[in-house]
């Protein structure tokens, strides 16, 4: 099921195709929708993308591709009203309310994790990326890193996505950590307790669950958060 703003953005999306032969811009899309930024817009392409309804077109500008819609454009609802001024007579659709955009915060990225074998420790800080406050918690340190490897997949974690790690040094039985092994080597795994030991169980079959003495593996922090981009 879409929210409004999805099917909104679909209905602009397909009538822009329709009449132009080409997509809307993105800066044409935040108008349309009355979004304060492209972030807003970045997000619903990436549902619909998720759900099937579009297709991005790699190394094409503007190349957006409708794969299907609802049963009928007449089932959506008819309140859309893009921001663009026309001539002609007539009162203009009323506007749609325009829900709440997440605000965003800065944190550091700290390089890369492994998601599998174990690689250097925690990097120097490389820059600050972008993050939805509502990952975030009041009052904690964060901080991000890319992941590397495979072996969280089944998890949801892919390769090249960054995860946001709230920076603490416990973690509870299940929770998906950043863990560092012996003062050497991270890795981004669930930890599990198992008489006495620490297991740092992978999210695919294809690997093995390690097993650690409590002393061997300190947390660096917990998995709050996911960031992927296409």
């Amino acid at each position: 099921m879409l929210t409004r703003k999805q099917l909104d953005l679909l209905r602009f999306i397909h009538e822009r195709v329709q009449r132009d032969g080409v997509s809307p811009s993105f800066d044409e899309m935040k108008e349309a929708l009355d979004l304060r930024s492209k972030s807003g817009i970045h997000r619903l392409i990436t549902a619909l993308e998720e759900r099937g309804f579009i297709r991005r077109l790699a190394h094409r500008a503007r190349a957006i591709e409708i794969v299907k819609l609802p049963e009928s454009l007449g089932e959506l609802p008819p309140a859309f009203a893009p921001k663009v001024i026309e001539g002609g007579a007539g009162k203009p659709a009323p506007a749609v309310p325009a829900f709440p955009e997440a605000e965003f915060g800065a944190v550091p990225l700290m390089g890369r994790i492994a998601a599998g074998t174990p690689i250097s420790a925690i990097q120097h800080q490389e820059r600050e990326v972008g993050v939805p406050l509502d990952m975030l918690r009041r009052g904690r340190e964060h901080y991000a890193l890319q992941v590397k490897g495979d072996s969280m997949v089944d998890a949801g974690i892919h390769d090249g996505d960054l995860v946001v790690i709230q920076r603490q040094d416990t973690a509870d039985n299940g929770d998906i950590v950043v863990a560092l092994v012996e003062d050497e080597e991270a890795t981004l795994k669930r930890l599990r307790r198992q008489n006495g030991m620490i297991a740092l169980e992978a999210a695919n079959p294809a690997y093995e669950t390690r097993l650690f003495r409590a002393d061997q593996v300190s947390i660096q922090g917990r998995l709050v958060g996911l960031i992927r981009t296409y």
